[in-house]
């Protein structure tokens, strides 16, 4: 036996110490399980071939054995999330082909020189073959030594956060010339970022966040070109934003929250127009919001809170097309609140609390259908407070401490005044003009009022309550243990469907709040790539015809995405099962709704998206029968000088219906009457 694969059980007590003993073993894979006690002293002794040993995430205990070493031929070494304590032992040194080494969530201490420093980073130097180290969330509690520069050449990544790590960063960590991910959030460091930094040119990822680091930002961050993210937030840096980071086109997070930082933004930022994230809340940053705030057309998130930003708000924060989250809240923000604010339909939450802004809510804000939080008290705005749409749901908060808002009695705002008895017999014997119209012009009014009454029902129909699933798991991974409680362990009662490198389960956490988790099978050629593509496409689109990823599960041998559950299954299920039925508006709307979500996939993101696999099984209907294209597991991201055609090899192979070729069927099925052509029209008028 050469491997043995128990990862993702519910298996407890001991692992049998017999099992360290099969010496033609080169695979150990028992990740995710409840194995506890502690491992044999002897570990590694009869391992001789021993190649990948994988114990993560589970309840295992005590010292790892200075015997582990003797597995001499040991490539990837996985103990993270479990109950180890006690040093890190020495002995990983004489691990020369060691590539991967995994200790994170443990307890583990370190041993000590005289000057505090981690000395096991001394011992790893002799693995040269070393790509990725994780120490990340231990109680070392030491300093980072100067030896950490002669860890192995071909280090990639390193993260040691929440470790209690002490000091400051030393400058030797320049010597590892290949590090393309740094991270050591959440420690205690201290002193300046070093000036050797800039020799990391294939940095990638630089996470200093939550530490006591000081002095100036340095300029040296500039020469870092393949630099995608920065967090810098929550230190004691002080002076100017250099300008120079608007240089760095491949940023796409910047956080600079929670320092010291003065004077104005750069403007070289604005022209950062893949930024996906900006943060530079919580600092002393003044001056105006410039015009050219409107370029991050692709940002998700900015906050500019908690500042001394003056001025007025510009219109053209209305090219933010991509924002989810917009704050700039606690600042000196003066002038009206613009209409175009009203475009950025994929908003959820807005802050433009504690300001002087002035003027009156604009009334376009009722057509951000997504919007679930949002803030405008503490600033001098009058006039009538807006009542359709997501502000049916805002309370008082929202709104208090303004000039003179009017609006509903549940907002503690006085009413708005009613218009005049003249005003309203005026509007009675127009009323009664538009009666008396001849009756070809009546029936025409009586369509588009049903089609108006009907596209009006739809809408408010939409869900805007605040979905406390998606509250509980956004913005954060959730772990496998969750997924496989909430599915019952993936039983087959709960699975929805599968695919060619997936399946989706049905899963319920504590409340009853339903969602689906599509699960992939990474032992099939293909299912990485399949899990990878669907995180860069779904990562950065936004439309409410699309399935809407709420978290994910990513481990060495897991890959999982948390989705929305839609109820009602698939349009497969309601076109070819006897025990379903659409009627013809119903169709009419299934076909808008995916020819809105092709419109925006082709033309309304920054880069072109070809589903590739377009057809009824893919397109899932929620509680309203409201149709989401979902599965983009071979979509393909268009660059210039690509085109469509270029994809059209790419689908379900051998497939006809219900394929591609069944949704036009039904497309062609369902305009069967010509009475539906002047419906159509009416409908989208």
């Amino acid at each position: 036996m050469e491997g043995l694969y128990l990862q993702y059980n519910n298996l407890m007590g001991p692992i049998p110490a017999t099992i360290f003993n099969i010496s033609t073993l080169q695979i150990i894979a028992f990740t995710q399980n409840q194995f506890s006690s502690k491992l044999p002293s002897s570990i590694g002794v009869s391992l001789p071939n021993l190649e990948r040993l994988h114990l993560g995430e589970n309840e295992l205990s005590g010292i790892v054995p200075d015997s582990i070493s003797n597995a001499s031929k040991l490539i990837i070494l996985v103990l993270s999330n479990n109950r180890f304590n006690g040093s890190i032992p020495s002995s990983l040194g004489n691990l020369r082909l060691l590539d991967y080494l995994y200790l994170s969530g443990n307890n583990f201490t370190c041993e000590y020189s005289s000057s505090f420093e981690l000395n096991f980073l001394t011992f790893l130097s002799s693995c040269r073959q070393l790509t990725k180290l994780v120490i990340s969330s231990n109680p070392l509690n030491g300093i980072l030594p100067a030896s950490i520069g002669n860890l192995s050449d071909s280090l990639g990544n390193i993260d040691a956060s929440y470790c209690g790590i002490r000091g400051s960063i030393p400058s030797e960590i320049a010597n590892l010339s290949n590090l393309a991910f740094l991270n050591i959030d959440g420690n205690e460091l201290t002193g300046f970022i070093p000036i050797t930094i800039k020799n990391l040119s294939k940095l990638q990822i630089l996470s200093l966040y939550d530490n006591r680091i000081q002095g100036f930002i340095p300029v040296n961050l500039c020469y870092l070109k393949n630099l995608g993210a920065l967090y810098l937030g929550k230190n004691n840096f002080s002076g100017l934003i250099p300008a120079c980071l608007g240089n760095i086109t491949s940023l796409r997070y910047l956080d600079l929250d929670s320092n010291k930082l003065i004077s104005s933004i750069p403007t070289n930022l604005w022209s950062l127009k893949d930024l996906l994230e900006l943060n530079l809340s919580s600092n002393y940053l003044s001056g105006y919001l410039p015009l050219e705030l409107g370029n991050l057309k692709v940002a998700i998130s900015i906050d500019l809170s908690m500042n001394q930003l003056s001025g007025q708000i510009p219109s053209t924060i209305g090219g933010l097309q991509g924002v989810i989250n917009l704050s700039v809240a606690h600042n000196r923000l003066q002038g009206p609140i613009p209409q175009s604010i009203g475009s950025l339909i994929d908003l959820e939450f807005c802050d433009l609390s504690h300001n002087n802004l002035s003027g009156v809510i604009p009334k376009s804000l009722e057509e951000l259908l997504q919007l679930m939080y949002f803030n405008v008290s503490f600033n001098r705005l009058t006039g009538e407070i807006p009542s359709r749409g997501s502000f049916a749901n805002f309370t008082y908060q929202s709104f208090m401490s303004n000039e003179a808002l009017c609006g509903a009695p549940r907002l503690q705002v006085p009413p708005c005044h009613t218009s005049s008895p003249h005003q309203s017999r005026t509007k009675q014997i127009l009323l009664v003009v538009y009666i008396l119209l001849p009756i070809a012009s009546m029936l025409l009014a009586m369509i588009f009022v049903f089609a108006s009454i009907r596209r009006h029902r739809r809408r408010n129909k939409i869900p805007i309550q605040t979905n406390l699933l998606l509250a509980r798991i956004s913005h954060g991974r959730i772990t496998y243990h969750e997924l496989s409680r909430a599915t019952d362990m993936f039983s087959e009662s709960n699975l929805l469907g599968t695919g060619s490198f997936s399946s989706v389960y049905k899963g319920m956490l504590p409340g009853r709040k339903i969602f689906a988790t599509k699960v992939f099978k990474l032992e099939l050629d293909g299912a990485f790539k399949s899990f990878e593509t669907e995180c860069e496409i779904l990562r950065n689109i936004r439309h409410r015809n699309l399935t809407k990823v709420i978290s994910s599960c990513s481990t060495l041998d897991f890959k999982a995405l948390v989705l929305e559950y839609m109820p009602n299954g698939t349009l497969e299920k309601w076109l070819y099962s006897h025990n379903y039925f659409l009627d013809i508006l119903q169709r009419l709307d299934i076909m808008i709704d995916v020819a809105c979500a092709l419109e925006y996939l082709h033309h309304g993101y920054s880069v072109s998206v070809a589903h590739c696999d377009l057809k009824p099984s893919n397109v899932l209907l929620d509680d309203d029968m409201v149709a989401h294209v979902s599965d983009f597991g071979i979509a393909k991201l268009l660059g210039v000088g690509e085109s469509i055609a270029q994809t059209r090899t790419i689908a379900t192979f051998g497939c006809i219906a219900p394929g591609d070729a069944s949704i036009l069927q039904f497309l062609f099925m369902s305009m069967h009457s010509l009475f539906l052509i002047p419906l159509f029209v009416l409908t989208k008028i």
